[in-house]
């Protein structure tokens, strides 16, 4: 999650498949199945210790129902268009986005969902969901917006977004514990992830 509110660092160290089960409603005839998560592992060491301890934790407390696709980042050279002119190299995320359009399009190919739920306010998604949307108009569309972040865009194709920011109270029933361990392997929560 990338947002600017601080209080939301304490919310990084939770289990993603209970809080995504927190929104999904038995008596609405729904199930949720599988959690699937799509990153890249930063360049950055600090950062890339705690996005694995993260998923790692996560993978321990769901098993199966949880799945991560990792794209990975390239440096990508980049001018200063201010008065340095200089150029420098950045990372840049790369096949995060692809993998997320292949994997929702195979899951309705292969007929293993009713709802798509999106966690997202990137508009780089908006093609994929015109895309189902024209062919498998039979299959839902639900978008959930991150803490602080929106996508005039995507609310444009859907009609209707949650924005999460309204929902803490769900944030902090999905907290994992401080330390998460399968019996081989430990998963702490960074001390970085609190406000």
């Amino acid at each position: 999650m990338c947002v600017v509110d601080p209080k939301w660092k304490n919310y990084y160290w939770i289990d993603l498949f209970k809080f995504c089960q927190q929104f999904v409603y038995e008596h609405e005839g729904s199930k949720l199945t599988t959690v699937k998560y799509f990153t890249a592992p930063p360049k950055n060491e600090q950062k890339r210790n705690r996005q694995s301890a993260f998923l790692g934790a996560n993978k321990v407390m769901n098993g199966d129902k949880f799945v991560i696709y990792a794209g990975h980042y390239a440096w990508k050279d980049v001018e200063c268009f201010a008065t340095c002119k200089q150029k420098f190299s950045i990372p840049e995320e790369k096949c995060t986005d692809v993998n997320l359009a292949l994997n929702i399009l195979l899951d309705c190919v292969e007929d293993k969902v009713d709802t798509i739920v999106l966690i997202t306010a990137d508009s780089d998604q908006v093609p994929t969901i015109k895309m189902i949307k024209s062919k498998f108009p039979k299959k839902k569309f639900k978008v959930y917006y991150p803490p602080l972040r929106k996508s005039a865009d995507i609310l444009a194709q859907v009609g209707q977004v949650v924005f999460l920011e309204n929902h803490e109270d769900k944030f902090k029933a999905a907290i994992m514990p401080f330390e998460v361990s399968d019996g081989n392997k430990k998963y702490t929560r960074p001390v970085e992830w609190k406000k």
